[in-house]
């Protein structure tokens, strides 16, 4: 972008870019047009018109939208008054309301309706997949250290990013508790770091009145606690009192199989690790080696360093919990419900953390299900040793991901390789802002943004020897189109990349160049098992607000079913690196056939007000 002092003016059709107060250049402004695409759409479906060969002529009413939507597949509305609905939003949003009379679109208004992102999108809106299946078969939004503003050192915590999180769909809110400095009292921090903290009412409050701004579905707040055993029941007495009925916790110790989230509508719930001092009723030794009388349930890396595995940990709740079935119902049947802590009560997903080997930790259990937390690291050496262990452990289990201690600029992983082996948490700062976070955001775009995407079946099936889906397989596309649940096949026939409009409404006219319009170009990627992964880029519009790209791509996939499209626009800059113009991720297998809108999101994953792409789907 053009650093210079400059100034611009837009009158009669054109801009005027004066240069080095020396001359002026006049570009002349080209209003969008429709495509030959659209042209031949409406003349095809209009009537009144196309036979003289004026194909801007004619009119398309609610019969012949019909036609148009079933034939093209662009759109769910079958029956002709919700056609004619589409007709009159269209009429009212363009012209006077005294237009009404005409229930009718001509060709500029049917090609507005195309470019109504909110009437046309590219993927459904709306839940539609089962969610009576336990919480083990979905992808679920997971988010990591929730209350950070900023960098994991020595950013704010606040209330502020678990609001933001929660709006944005977020399902798995993860809070880290330490006594405040008189002890009396929990704070919401990242511990040993110079992070300022938060009082935990804040938060619980937050989650209580934002929970279900964007979806009815459960919440999860995992905890990471570090506190004593009266600090504990305190932040009992604070959940039951902040959430109420909203918040949901089984009758019995452990769960041979989770709820679904159909069953949990507007129910929050808490996973965590035991409390140790119900551990050390048990385990004496734990007791013995504890001398500060503070719980370290931590599950993950302080920052910069490495894990460091002691004796406490070693006798931690997943390794007490691998005693024999007879010991543990023994012991089970000496301890009276009311002897138990009432904050062990109010966990309903227990946690954990490998002690040993990983492959014997993700042994599944016939009785009990539970949650195992991997770093980033420990699942790529698992999953490059043990990969079909992970997927059967996914199964019935959850599986949470966390990013390294490394990453203090908050920033994020590739998400892929967990969502290949079944992992449903990929917890992600969702204050890193980048490509990987436009994924997460992509994948949960899909059902309706609710923050539950189904997982597919193949990572849900067992074979007759108890086999399970290999990701490191490389698989035929036929052997997948096979297995597919989806709607389409194997490969997407076409993307084609018509147009984009709306950057001259949303940015001034010289930020993208000091001198003369921008020069748009669309990239697009693939991202998804690495057989998939691909790469496409259209030409360079020169000079243009309003670009007309009008290409066609083919990308093969083997596994639709957890591929990305990944749509970036980029302003083409001789001298310095290219402007960024808008980007968004949509799930392949949620995309709708057809000439879509696709609005656009700047680096932040907020949408942009204006700017979106025309675009067409074909499946084969």
């Amino acid at each position: 972008m053009g650093k210079e002092k400059k100034t611009e003016s837009h009158s009669n059709g054109s801009y005027n870019y004066k240069m080095f107060k020396c001359f002026n250049r006049k570009f002349k402004i080209n209003e969008v047009q429709p495509t030959n695409d659209v042209r031949d759409a409406f003349c095809k479906f209009s009537v009144g018109g196309g036979g003289d060969g004026d194909r801007s002529s004619g009119v398309m009413g609610a019969e012949q939208l019909c036609s148009f939507l079933d034939d093209h597949h662009v759109h769910s509305v079958t029956t002709v008054a919700e056609a004619q609905r589409l007709i009159d939003e269209v009429i009212r949003r363009r012209h006077h309301v005294t237009r009404f009379t005409r229930h009718g679109l001509d060709l500029d208004d049917f090609f507005n309706f195309l470019f109504y992102d909110d009437l046309n999108p590219p993927i459904k809106s709306h839940v539609h997949q089962d969610m009576t299946a336990p919480l083990s078969h979905y992808f679920i939004y997971t988010g990591h250290n929730s209350y950070l503003t900023g960098n994991q050192l020595s950013s704010d915590c606040s209330e502020v990013p678990v609001i933001k999180a929660l709006q944005r769909g977020v399902r798995v809110i993860k809070l880290d508790l330490w006594p405040n400095s008189t002890g009396t009292d929990i704070n919401v921090l990242h511990g040993r770091t110079l992070t300022t903290p938060v009082p935990l009412i804040k938060c619980l409050k937050s989650i209580r009145d934002y929970a279900f701004s964007s979806s009815p579905y459960p919440v999860i707040i995992t905890l990471e606690d570090h506190l004593t055993a009266d600090l504990q029941a305190k932040v009992a007495e604070m959940a039951t009192k902040i959430f109420g009925q909203m918040l949901y916790y089984p009758d019995s110790d452990s769960l041979e199989e989770f709820p679904s989230p159909a069953s949990l509508l507007h129910r929050i719930i808490i996973s965590t690790k035991p409390p140790k001092e119900y551990l050390e009723s048990r385990n004496p030794l734990v007791k013995q080696k504890d001398s500060s009388n503070v719980s370290p349930s931590s599950e993950e890396e302080t920052p910069g360093t490495e894990e460091i595995q002691t004796l406490e940990s070693m006798l931690s709740c997943d390794d007490y919990e691998t005693k024999s079935d007879s010991d543990q119902q023994e012991e089970e049947e000496e301890a009276s419900e009311e002897q138990k802590p009432v904050y062990k009560r109010l966990i309903t997903i227990h946690a954990g953390k490998p002690k040993g080997s990983v492959k014997e930790e993700m042994k599944v259990a016939v009785d009990k299900v539970r949650r195992l937390s991997l770093s980033e690291q420990e699942l790529d050496r698992t999953c490059s040793s043990n990969s079909q262990d992970v997927v059967r452990f996914t199964q019935k289990n959850l599986l949470r991901i966390y990013p390294k201690g490394t990453r203090i600029n908050s920033s994020n992983y590739k998400p892929l390789i967990g969502w290949t082996h079944g992992a449903q948490m990929i917890a992600f700062n969702m204050q890193g802002y980048g490509k990987s976070l436009w994924l997460m955001h992509g994948m949960f775009r899909a059902n309706g943004g609710c923050g539950y995407v189904k997982k597919p079946n193949f990572l849900m099936k067992k074979g007759f020897h108890e086999e399970v889906f290999d990701p490191r397989k490389k698989l035929p596309v036929k052997e997948t189109l096979k297995a597919s649940q989806q709607q389409f096949n194997n490969t997407i026939k076409d993307v084609k990349v018509y147009m984009g409009d709306g950057w001259r409404l949303d940015f001034s006219h010289t930020h993208f160049d000091a001198y003369s319009p921008p020069d748009f170009y669309t990239k697009m990627f693939i991202v998804g098992v690495p057989a998939d992964n691909a790469k496409r880029k259209t030409k360079i519009i020169e000079d243009n607000w309003y670009p007309i790209w009008d290409e066609e791509f083919s990308f093969p996939l083997t596994v639709p079913e957890l591929a990305l499209l990944r749509i970036e626009v980029r302003e083409y800059d001789m001298s310095e690196k290219d402007d960024f113009g808008g980007q968004t991720c949509l799930p392949v297998s949620e995309l709708r056939p057809g000439i879509r809108s696709v609005p656009l999101y700047d680096k932040k994953g907020e949408k942009m007000k204006s700017v979106r792409l025309l675009m067409r789907f074909i499946f084969e």
